[in-house]
Parts: structure tokens; C-alpha cells; sequence
């Protein structure tokens, strides 16, 4: 075989890696950006605001929530968004350890600190840290988790009901640390 020969058959393969890699990439990009697409109202496109109110620390506003659902009146059993825009910085480490705490706090020793402990890492897994006019938006989606979003962009999945009913009582339970938020948020504050 000559040198030539064999030039030209390196060529023609090193060509054959370059397009597939190419076509590889562009698969990947394409994927990439629907996904980026992709809004908590694709999951809920006739979602209704059910309610709102502010979480208030001491005085200072900590964020605005607003509860939104396709089914009116609303029901806990169907899926549904709760949308967090934030007027304070809370790093990943917070938000993560308190939403544990406060599961902890409304279920007792229902959990077990082995199921807890995996909680807090699927929730750091999904949460990103805040800044002042952030949005995070939780779906719960039943028989399925939940699916979190930044203002424009998916964040992750959770596939577990249990943690899902688990982190959406932090708001809706009767035992919510804010009941004021509460009843706004299912608007029975109006």
C-alpha cells in the first residue's frame, strides 16, 4: 500500500470522525437549548393564580410567592407551581437545611434521618444559590416528583412523591410555620 494511499484513507476516516462528532454536538446543542426552553408553563399552560403573599422575616422581605393551578378550586392532589421571587440572597446550603428543618418541624420523626439526609441531597441537587429578584418555581407533578425552574430555564427533576408532598406542605401544610402565607397563597386571605 502507498503512503499515498494510505494518506488518503486517513483523511476520508479522519473526515468520517470530524462529521460525526459535528453531528454529535449540533444533537447535543439542539437538546440542550429545548431543554433550557422549557417553563414551569409548559407544564401547566392554563395554570390560574390561586393566591399570593410575602414571607417576612422580622420585618424584612424575605421573598413573594404566588401559588398557581389548573383546577379550580384548587386541590393539593393535582399538579400545581409555586412561584418564589426573591428579595434576599440564600445560598444553596440555606435553602436546602432549612427546607430539611422545616419538613422535620411540620412530619416529626416521620422520616428517618437516612431518608432526610437524601432529601437534602436531591434538593442541593436541583436548587441553585439566590439573589435579590431571583425566581425558583417548584411543579408538583403527581405520581411523578416535582420539577424545578429558574425564571427561564429547568433547573432538575426529583422523582419521588413522597419528598415532593414533603417539601410543597413547607407552604401548604396547616402546620406551615406562616399561616398568614398560607391562607393567601390558597386564597382564603382575601
Amino acid at each position: 500500500m502507498s503512503s499515498n494511499s494510505y494518506c488518503t484513507k486517513l483523511n476520508n476516516r479522519l473526515s468520517a470522525v470530524r462529521a460525526t462528532v459535528a453531528l454529535g454536538l449540533a444533537a447535543f446543542m439542539l437538546f440542550a437549548q429545548a431543554a433550557s426552553a422549557e417553563t414551569w408553563r409548559d407544564q401547566l399552560p392554563q395554570a390560574k393564580e390561586v393566591g399570593q403573599g410575602e414571607l417576612r422575616w422580622f420585618g424584612f422581605r424575605i421573598y413573594s410567592a404566588k401559588l398557581w393551578s389548573q383546577t379550580q378550586p384548587f386541590n393539593q392532589n393535582d399538579a400545581f407551581a409555586l412561584e418564589l421571587t426573591y428579595h434576599r440572597a440564600i445560598s444553596r446550603e440555606q435553602f436546602v437545611e432549612k427546607s430539611i428543618d422545616e419538613i422535620k418541624r411540620i412530619f416529626g420523626s416521620r422520616y428517618s434521618d437516612q431518608k432526610l439526609h437524601a432529601w437534602s441531597l436531591e434538593l442541593g441537587r436541583v436548587f441553585p444559590s439566590v439573589v435579590e429578584g431571583d425566581e425558583l418555581i417548584g411543579v408538583y407533578l403527581p405520581q411523578r416528583g416535582c420539577r424545578f425552574y429558574g425564571k427561564n430555564t429547568a433547573l432538575g427533576e426529583i422523582a419521588d412523591v413522597e419528598l415532593a408532598q414533603a417539601f410543597f406542605a413547607i407552604w401548604l401544610d396547616p402546620k406551615t410555620k406562616d399561616s398568614t402565607l398560607r391562607a393567601n397563597l390558597l386564597g382564603l386571605g382575601k
